[in-house]
């Protein structure tokens, strides 16, 4: 399903916080939001996945408006994974997993066979079937993640919206979330931190900068050294990755400030 954002606004106690965001993400293409902190790019999720109305703009999905859908017909067609995503009940990761279904399923209507196999398949690729009666509160961070991921696939969505879903995670568990992402066939908007990550995952880029989309294209038409140097203020190369072509950044730390009254 297309996903479409298009002159979105939001403002929030006055303060302007996205502005006049477009961006298109085609159907079974994953394009990721980049940008320093503050720069609007988890703002413009929730309006993706209804935890905030924007100001002025329209997100479409499939050509229609995506705040003419029912809460449950959203809930159907996008799954969202947040910075804020978790709970403080001590569920078990099964438990959790299978909440993924609560849009499908009517009052107290259990999981059928085959929603049940969908969890099972969904926690399998996650790593964390051998987890499935533990409380999720028992978990590390990587672990919980993983499981939170799990329950969005199981949502069976349409649309998949993930803010830093790599968050907590070690190096293989991050190669494996985003090698599945782009296997999925499922349209993916992703917010990523680690740029050479996005290189590698995304079909598309979208960079944000004081709330504005300063440039969208491919990750090579986007990781530039100067574009790097005016958004995130730092010095970068662009490398071509010797196994798969896909840009990469190196970076140049930057020297220390001098104290106050040395020399």
């Amino acid at each position: 399903m297309d996903l479409r954002i298009d002159g979105l606004c939001v403002t929030l106690n006055g303060q302007e916080i996205v502005r006049r965001l477009s961006l298109d993400v085609a159907n079974g293409h994953v394009v990721g939001l980049v940008g320093p902190n503050g720069s609007g790019k988890s703002t413009a999720l929730r309006c993706v996945y209804r935890a905030l109305r924007p100001s002025s703009g329209t997100v479409w999905l499939g050509g229609g408006d995506l705040f003419a859908l029912s809460l449950r017909e959203s809930a159907r067609t996008v799954a969202a994974l947040t910075q804020e995503s978790g709970s403080d009940l001590d569920f078990t990761v099964e438990e959790v997993v299978a909440l993924g279904r609560t849009p499908h399923l009517r009052g107290n209507q259990p999981l059928s066979a085959r929603e049940r196999d969908l969890c099972r398949h969904a926690m399998e690729r996650l790593d964390v079937a051998h987890l499935a009666r533990r409380g999720v509160l028992e978990l590390s961070g990587g672990e919980r993640q993983r499981v939170l991921v799990a329950r969005a696939l199981v949502q069976e969505p349409r649309v998949l919206v993930l803010d830093e879903p790599t968050n907590h995670l070690d190096v293989r568990h991050q190669i494996e979330l985003l090698s599945l992402l782009r296997g999925a066939g499922t349209t993916v908007l992703v917010v990523l931190h680690d740029l050479n990550l996005a290189s590698a995952a995304c079909d598309r880029i979208g960079v944000l900068s004081e709330g504005a989309l300063v440039a969208a294209g491919t990750p090579a038409e986007v990781l530039t050294p100067p574009l790097i140097k005016e958004v995130f203020g730092v010095d970068a190369a662009v490398v071509p990755h010797p196994m798969t072509g896909d840009p990469q950044l190196l970076y140049t730390l930057l020297s220390p400030a001098p104290e106050r009254g040395r020399r």
